[in-house]
């Protein structure tokens, strides 16, 4: 079967796109990936001939088509199995789905006031109650995530998981706008931020030149 075909958004805005190659690349999956540029013409032209839902991240697999990023994942998951990509125990694998799942429907205001952008300079904006909230809730998550099942590496469910491709977004968001964490906070965003995967993709952002407003990304 040929190699998958991960079709992304702008790298500098599509935290939905970053999310599945975060993934498959620190699963050590081999793929290709095509960007379709937001904003242009082509965009809606391409992306629905290849899915209905006409929005980016699609992944293509011989006869599979799979969009939207945790099916992506959970269909990666699935194929590969020995990549782990989800904690071998039941109840970490539980905690890590229901936080991935938390952080796909949740964490609005933050999603919100701080769209990714890695190529924003790094600064603040004003804090509402609303993006506070959410901003405490992650880190809560993280830190019992790192407590329970944190042992044997750096990331939330010690090695490498979709829990921690579904939150690298946050992390960026962070940093972007100079959120202020906590220190087991800031020791858990270095270790994605020093990802191989992650320096990839935030290489491609900076080279990337095309500039949209908020509402034009995902």
């Amino acid at each position: 079967m040929a190699k998958p075909l991960l079709f992304i958004g702008n790298k500098n805005y599509s935290s939905w796109s970053l999310r599945p190659y975060m993934a498959l690349s620190m699963a050590g999956i081999s793929f290709e990936e095509k960007l379709v540029i937001f904003g242009e013409p082509e965009f809606g032209k391409v992306v629905k001939k290849i899915s209905k839902a006409g929005l980016v991240p699609i992944l293509v697999h011989g006869k599979n088509t799979i969009w939207d990023s945790l099916a992506i994942m959970e269909y990666a998951a699935e194929t590969w199995p020995d990549r782990n990509l989800w904690p071998k125990s039941k109840a970490a694998r539980a905690m890590a789905r229901s936080v991935s799942a938390e952080m796909h429907s949740g964490f609005r205001n933050l999603r919100g006031a701080c769209p990714m952008n890695l190529r924003r300079p790094i600064k603040p904006v004003p804090m509402n109650d609303g993006i506070l909230a959410d901003v405490a809730r992650i880190e809560a998550l993280w830190k019992e995530c790192r407590k329970e099942h944190g042992r044997g590496g750096p990331f939330l469910f010690g090695k490498f998981s979709i829990a921690d491709a579904m939150f690298a977004p946050v992390v960026t968001r962070f940093e972007t706008y100079d959120i202020r964490v906590s220190t087991d906070t800031q020791h858990y965003m270095n270790a994605i931020l020093a990802t191989p995967a992650f320096h990839d993709w935030k290489a491609g952002a900076l080279k990337e030149n095309w500039v949209f407003a908020e509402d034009e990304v995902d």
